[in-house]
């Protein structure tokens, strides 16, 4: 499978431009279904707002939908759509909401605001890939550790959790492409010394950007 970004999580943040305040969402989303029965319920929660401005993408269908909310044309959903296509995002709603504070921002003013209330929702979140992931459990001894959870690092393997026993137990995940190049690096900067073991492989979404 190709690999693909999502959200790693929902994300929310907040922001105050000419004392308009700007709320930005984004979720994880599998469906239309999905990402409209948020949009009601954002849509019931924030009803005393002026403007609640969405842009959701979607891999089934290779859809993506956006809404300016009776903003101008063009200021604010296709910008937060920009966003998270320049972030290769997909399975992605993001909302941002006005609350207009009796200052107008011009158009140029709103096409920056609610991309910032986009960019700043989706750092919020985080972003996951999904790809194919080689599980793995590296075991080290104390002196070791640090050097080694170092280099792990450097070649793209996630550390999930450290266990310390009588050794050091990493669990690893790394992409099942670069697996097999991962192992046998570690074997070499070890100088065949670890023990390497691996526990299977698992389509998931890992977390790779705060």
């Amino acid at each position: 499978m190709k690999p693909y970004r999502i959200p790693a999580g929902h994300g929310e943040s907040a922001f105050v431009e000419k004392k308009s305040k700007f709320i930005g969402r984004v979720w994880p989303v599998e469906s239309e279904q999905e990402a409209q029965a948020l949009l009601k319920s954002m849509r019931e929660a924030h009803w005393d707002a002026n403007h609640n401005v969405y842009g959701y993408i979607l891999r089934d269908g290779n859809s993506m939908r956006y809404s300016d909310d009776g903003e101008p044309q063009g200021t604010a959903g296709q910008p937060v759509l920009h966003v998270l296509e320049r972030q290769e995002i997909t399975n992605v709603l993001c909302v941002v909401t006005r609350y207009f504070g009796g200052t107008l921002l011009g158009a140029g003013g709103l096409v920056r605001a609610y991309s910032h209330g986009a960019k700043i929702a989706l750092e919020a979140a985080g972003i996951a890939e999904v790809r194919p992931w080689r599980q793995l459990e590296l075991i080290c001894t104390y002196a070791q550790y640090e050097r080694l959870s170092k280099i792990a690092a450097e070649q793209g393997a996630v550390i999930e959790h450290t266990d310390f026993g009588a050794d050091v137990t990493l669990s690893l995940l790394v992409s099942d492409s670069e697996g097999d190049a991962f192992c046998a690096h570690m074997t070499e900067v070890s100088a065949g010394t670890i023990l390497l073991e691996q526990m299977g492989i698992q389509e998931l979404a890992v977390k790779i950007e705060s």
